[in-house]
């Protein structure tokens, strides 16, 4: 990773001065950030997810991003999980070279107008030094990201026509699509976990959405899926736009654009511990992926599933999921938080409520294994906090945030 070499120590010293400020001013200064860059560049909404904005998930996850560079500015190699992450999206959105000296302007404009008299010349001089730093480790491993993206057999560099070969409703309220490109072209492999960017231009929308969603299936089928939720609106978040028009407007037959495959949270096959994949709601569908090429290509290693959803009516991939549990080394285990009395009948039914850590502790063999999860923040965060209480081991813990990073600590 690049480093820090060509910094001072005196303006490492002023960076790291200004960690309090950011832990305190942050958020204030990416929103100032957001707000008059897009202003300037609006032609910037074709590549960011303007929810994320209105909720102000992107601007947290900005602030923690900046936080953590200027902490860690004499060390940039502590934060590279991080910056590895944040790179495999920019390539999937698309964010090229040119755009970051916008983005440096206007940051700095911002961390000004925030801090006033306290953004000395000093100061603003050492973020700029730093900004161009941090800027160049990013511009370079994403050059890297993308030659690697175009050079795999079937890859490709930007965004490529795919035609929706099947529209499949997996509940009542998730939705598979399937794609093959349009061009009949080979599709490049990609790892259990990963996911694929997907532009749409939406009739009455002045500019293109990006969304990325997880594959949900296993890896080399000859196609991409990608499983859906629709996002309904609730008292604190609107619909989502492009969630709601892919479940209503498309279709069989249709073309949408997708990025190469993208992501570091994936499977780790090299390894044969025990495997512990625990997934709610809609969070399911990357660790499908990994549970079915697990049982495909690993299928003596010891694997345990667990789901948490509200009911069986939302419960997506439960069929296949029963399937791979007739595999001796696979097992099943569902935790419903309002059952129906069907749903009490289910044979891997085990929890009616939440999912925790007294429970997991019975249908998991070992806390020697490694642990995938992914779903809702509060869900994520009650995984977290059950598996570092156990004890197990910060490496063998994996997961992924639907959307801008949190932090599952607090």
């Amino acid at each position: 990773m690049g480093t820090t070499t060509s910094l001072s120590q005196k303006t490492i010293g002023i960076i790291k001065s200004t960690v309090p400020v950011l832990e305190k001013h942050g958020e204030q200064i990416t929103k100032q950030f957001y707000q008059s860059m897009l202003t300037s560049h609006p032609e910037l909404l074709n590549i960011f997810n303007h929810a994320n904005q209105k909720q102000g998930r992107q601007q947290k996850a900005l602030a923690a991003a900046v936080y953590a560079a200027a902490k860690h500015i004499d060390h940039l190699e502590t934060i590279l999980p991080a910056v590895q992450q944040i790179a495999h999206k920019h390539r999937s959105l698309g964010i090229k070279p040119e755009h970051y000296p916008i983005v440096g302007k206007y940051l700095l404009l911002a961390i000004k107008d925030v801090l006033q008299e306290a953004a000395t010349d000093e100061i603003i001089n050492a973020w700029a030094e730093a900004y161009e730093v941090i800027a160049d480790v990013f511009i370079k491993m994403e050059a890297q990201l993308y030659e690697e993206a175009a050079s795999k057999c079937g890859g490709w560099k930007d965004f490529r026509r795919f035609i929706v070969q099947k529209k499949v409703k997996e509940s009542d309220v998730i939705t598979s699509f399937y794609f093959i490109p349009e061009d009949g072209g080979e599709i490049s492999e990609y790892l259990p976990g990963q996911y694929v960017s997907v532009k749409v231009s939406i009739p009455g929308e002045k500019y293109t959405h990006i969304r990325q969603y997880s594959l949900s299936d296993a890896p080399g089928k000859g196609y991409y899926r990608i499983s859906v939720k629709r996002e309904a609106a609730t008292a604190d978040k609107p619909a989502g736009i492009v969630s709601n028009y892919l479940h209503d407007h498309v279709q069989e037959g249709d073309i949408l654009e997708l990025s190469a495959p993208a992501g570091v949270f994936t499977l780790n096959l090299t390894k044969e511990t025990p495997v512990v994949l625990i997934s709610g709601g809609v969070g399911i569908t990357p660790l499908f992926s990994m549970a079915s090429t697990v049982v495909s290509r690993q299928p003596n290693r010891q694997t345990t599933f667990i789901h948490a959803a509200i009911n069986g009516n939302v419960h997506a991939f439960d069929q296949e999921l029963r399937r791979l549990a007739e595999h001796p080394a696979f097992s099943y285990h569902v935790c419903y938080q309002s059952p129906s009395a069907e749903d009490r009948k289910h044979p891997y039914f085990g929890k009616e409520g939440f999912i925790d850590l007294p429970w997991m502790q019975t249908v998991i063999p070992a806390k020697e294994a490694d642990f995938y999860f992914c779903g809702p923040l509060p869900f994520m965060k009650t995984v977290y906090h059950s598996l570092k209480e156990w004890g197990v081991a910060d490496e063998n813990i994996h997961y992924e945030f639907f959307g801008p990073a949190g932090d599952l600590t607090k």
